[in-house]
């Protein structure tokens, strides 16, 4: 009992109940002071936002930073010797491995509720009629279920950056560990705070979240604001670190044309994550503002403009489309190579293109608009731009494309998982042009068009090649590789059961059928489809469950993975052993001699340690 409440997470959130009560309590305070009645939403936002920081206190987060304050001595990251065993998992710790899977823990949980949340209201559209859940019930979790899943992408990219990067460039760590650890803590109460919206009347306006309904709505929509208020802090500083590791830590001899193309798939997402996200906050905290304050930012009966927010709102929420795919699109890049045994065709351009993505994804939020006031002579340039963005990622697919051709291919599990991301991925980019198109956006937005477009560019842009990731690289983590039946069966099941669903519900948004409507006219005949849809959302529950399971058992009992069992030429593969040490490349310093995907050339190396590593492996190896 000792060590589970010594335990870094245990104390963090005792430390956020406290602080929650606190900070209502002074809101209460300052209100009876100058003479105002107690208000509940005040206390409660004021209190969410003491609970957060309360838990970094708790955990120990600011105690180094204090001590560096006060001129106190504070050990270097690589001095620390952390704890072994599972318990590091649930408490601060600076190693960029263990944050990587921390991230990766959240990003599952995170995938289960928000998938959860969907199989219940897909239960209720099943069937024209109100069955099991009202109508604000309805839209609360339609809601959490996009904004829960966003976080959960955000918390998945984090987690392969940190545990990849710093493997692949030769990096000990990344740049700041201290920012880093504090980047995935903050998301924990964040995750709290945003699902607590459920406990607080819940919120009726989708997760974009628009005024004036989010305006007038229940106090929910406040925590949902607070919650998406502090992850964008955690992807900020985590995009930060990353940026600054990439382009300061890399080994000898790794120019930027020589980094491996996941790489420069996180530099061209976190170039994003660092410019775009304050958009976003800074739209929600406006809202809390005219909520709590009464100021007039976005209600036009007050001078206030809703479509302001919109501008704002947009401006981060489309890049972030790239901030979830790009890491994605570089992960497909990353291990194609591998499993074809050819070089990733056009290496120099592929890399590029990311930075294309990142740039052109800045100028096309406009179309997310065109139906909601913005001024006619914009709605062209936004069209244009939008379908721009169709020349850098063409350039991923014609590499893909040449990549696979004539090549030596093999079909472990993490290339099923890629060759479907490539799949679905282009069925997401063939569908969305009709929605970046004037004349047919207006009459497909907010239809279940769009939600099968959505679906089909995330799941092919990111759980798909998440999936891959994960089965690519879970023995750097445990050492042994998962279960590759039950690898396949989640892939042969998620995969046409996926496929049905979001050609289920493209089909009955070209019908007419509106999105967030938690009911429709039986005589419009949607029943049978909107059955197969359901069906297919609980089929894909039970391959990710399927996976979970794997996950678990091949911990203990998986085949060991013993030496570069992908035949890979990164460096964490070529140099470093399952699981991978502390320090990483401590033991193990290189240098680039070569390319990074030169598979099937004779003789061609990418990386080879120095000199003096060289001769200590040796004697490592002799004892």
């Amino acid at each position: 009992m000792k060590k589970f409440f010594s335990l870094g997470i245990i104390r963090g959130l005792l430390f956020q109940l406290v602080g929650s009560l606190i900070g209502a309590g002074i809101m209460g305070g300052i209100r009876a002071l100058i003479g105002l009645p107690w208000k509940t939403e005040p206390a409660i936002v004021l209190g969410g936002l003491f609970g957060t920081i309360f838990f970094i206190i708790g955990l120990g987060g600011f105690r180094d930073w204090w001590r560096m304050a006060i001129g106190e001595p504070v050990p270097e990251p690589h001095e620390i010797e952390e704890e072994k065993g599972g318990w590091r998992y649930f408490g601060f710790s600076l190693d960029h491995k263990v944050i990587g899977i921390q991230y990766g823990v959240l990003s599952m949980i995170l995938l289960s509720v928000g998938g959860s949340l969907a199989l219940i209201f897909r239960v209720e559209l099943a069937q024209s009629g109100l069955q099991i859940l009202n109508f604000v019930q309805f839209n609360t979790l339609v809601g959490l279920h996009g904004m829960v899943l966003i976080a959960a992408i955000l918390m998945g990219i984090a987690a392969v950056s940190n545990f990849v990067v710093p493997l692949q460039i030769g990096a000990a760590d990344m740049a700041f560990p201290r920012l880093n650890a504090f980047s995935f803590w903050i998301a924990v109460p964040a995750t709290f705070v945003l699902l607590s919206a459920m406990l607080f009347g819940g919120f009726e306006t989708g997760w974009t979240a628009y005024p004036p309904l989010s305006v007038r709505g229940p106090m929910g929509i406040q925590m949902f604001f607070l919650g998406v208020y502090f992850v964008g802090w955690s992807s900020i500083l985590g995009a930060l670190n990353l940026i600054v590791t990439i382009i300061r830590m890399r080994a000898k001899g790794m120019s930027m044309f020589k980094i491996p193309i996941f790489v420069w798939s996180v530099l061209a997402t976190s170039l994003i994550s660092m410019t775009a996200t304050q958009l976003i906050g800074l739209s929600f905290q406006l809202v809390m503002f005219e909520r709590l304050l009464g100021m007039s930012f976005f209600t036009p009966a007050n001078g206030g403009n809703p479509i302001l927010f919109q501008h704002l709102f947009w401006f981060y929420s489309h890049p972030a489309v790239y901030i979830f795919v790009l890491p994605g699109l570089g992960i497909i890049s990353e291990l194609l190579p591998v499993f074809v045994r050819k070089p990733l065709f056009g290496y120099k351009w592929v890399a590029m293109s990311s930075m294309g993505i990142a740039l052109t994804g800045f100028l096309v939020w406009g179309h997310h608009m065109f139906t909601a006031g913005i001024e006619e002579y914009l709605r062209v340039p936004f069209m244009y731009s939008t379908l721009l963005v169709a020349v850098p990622t063409g350039v991923k697919f014609f590499s893909w494309m040449a990549t696979l051709w004539q090549g030596k291919l093999r079909f472990p599990v993490p290339m099923l998982f890629t060759l479907g991301a490539i799949i679905v991925f282009l069925m997401g980019g063939l569908t969305g042009p009709p929605s970046g198109t004037v004349s047919t956006d207006l009459h497909l937005h907010d239809t279940y068009y769009i939600v099968g477009h959505f679906h089909n560019t995330m799941f092919g842009g990111f759980i798909f090649p998440i999936f891959a990731a994960i089965y690519y690289w879970y023995p750097k983590i445990t050492g042994r590789k998962l279960n590759d039946v039950m690898g396949k069966i989640h892939f042969y099941l998620m995969t046409p059961a996926f496929l049905v669903m979001s050609f289920g519900q493209m089909q009955v948004g070209l019908l007419g059928m509106r999105r967030r409507i938690a009911d429709y006219d039986p005589a419009l005949k949607f029943d049978n489809t909107q059955m197969l849809i359901t069906i297919g959302g609980f089929l894909i529950g039970i391959a990710v469950l399927i996976f979970f399971i794997n996950l678990i058992y091949s911990a203990k009992h998986g085949e060991e993975a013993t030496g570069n069992v992908w035949k890979s030429r990164s460096p964490e593969w070529t140099l470093l052993p399952s699981p991978v040490p502390a320090h990483n490349y401590a033991k193990y310093p290189f240098q680039v001699v070569g390319e990074p995907y030169d598979y099937g050339l004779a003789g061609s190396k990418f990386v080879e340690l120095e000199k003096e590593s060289a001769s200590a492996d040796k004697e490592i190896k002799h004892e």
